[in-house]
């Protein structure tokens, strides 16, 4: 079928409260998540507190992401689902009950508006502004299902260059957890590029239940990875262009490659070290305030 024939399917644009859908071909057989685009704020939430320099920082958004998604959508003609509020709101890369889903405290600073939230508060902002964000993408993979193309999720992030008194040595990760259908193309196509430092699970653990791949990829039997961007590399408008070529040349070639996915409602995964690596990642996240 051509992109441009009269039986093309698409998923439309869309603006809502939360998030925006960014239109793609439905039978593309990939949907494009960016959790943490934006630091903006509802207006009624002011800067939750803090200093407007405290909301430039990576506690707030994922620096660098929002342009390479945006154009990595028009690029490849597929689907996008992307936040309009920060993460210090509510962070929808987390499960709903997850304890760090509205942070308190964010690499050592102390974030005012949600330092007394209580149950009530929590319930209305999951309501507002989690809740739509993961109906939009449960319902465009449901698009792309009745298309006969079960979509790959491919997440992009970014990450700090340095964590405490530790310089990151990687200039992009690969999170997985128990299928490697998407990561490990991923992981190949980036080892291949010999100026490139990759990390694989780094410099985070992909195995965390309950997060936007564990509750749309995992469970539903699609293949998923996130990728991480070092923000050093992706802060100016060169080196977001830089990093949208290389990912629109690898997931091109990727998705080619990957051939029909199916859904089921009980994927049988590799379970057996999933509760142990879980356990030990959602740990890691407390400890370090992320």
């Amino acid at each position: 079928m051509s992109d441009r024939g009269p039986k093309a399917l698409t998923v439309a644009a869309r603006e809502e409260e939360s998030y925006c859908v960014l239109p793609g071909r439905a039978d593309r057989g990939l949907l494009l998540l960016c959790d943490h685009a934006s630091n903006a704020m509802p207006a009624e939430y002011g800067t939750l507190g803090l200093p407007e320099d405290q909301l430039r920082r990576h506690i707030a958004y994922d620096i660098g992401v929002a342009p390479i998604v945006r154009a990595l959508s028009s690029a490849l003609n597929a689907p996008a689902v992307m936040t309009r509020y920060s993460r210090l709101l509510i962070d929808p890369n987390r499960g709903r009950d997850d304890p760090t889903l509205i942070m308190r405290l964010s690499d050592g600073a102390v974030i005012p508006g949600n330092k007394r939230l209580d149950a009530v508060d929590r319930e209305k902002r999951a309501r507002r502004f989690y809740d739509p964000y993961h109906a939009a993408i449960r319902a465009i993979i449901d698009q792309c299902l009745a298309a006969g193309a079960p979509p790959a999720l491919l997440s992009i992030h970014s990450f700090t260059e340095s964590w405490k008194d530790f310089t990151r040595p990687w200039h992009v990760g690969v999170l997985w957890s128990d299928d490697a259908r998407l990561a490990k193309p991923l992981l190949d196509e980036f080892h291949a590029d010999a100026d490139l430092i990759v990390g694989d699970n780094e410099p985070y653990s992909g195995h965390l239940e309950g997060d936007c791949l564990w509750q749309h990829g995992r469970n539903r039997g699609l293949p998923n990875a996130i990728v991480e961007v070092r923000q050093d590399l992706i802060r100016d408008e060169r080196g977001q262009e830089a990093w949208t070529q290389r990912l629109q040349r690898i997931v091109e070639k990727i998705i080619a490659g990957l051939g029909p996915s199916t859904e089921t409602a009980a994927h049988d995964l590799r379970k057996t070290a999933w509760p142990q690596a879980a356990e030990q990642a959602r740990d890691a996240r407390l400890e370090k305030g992320i």
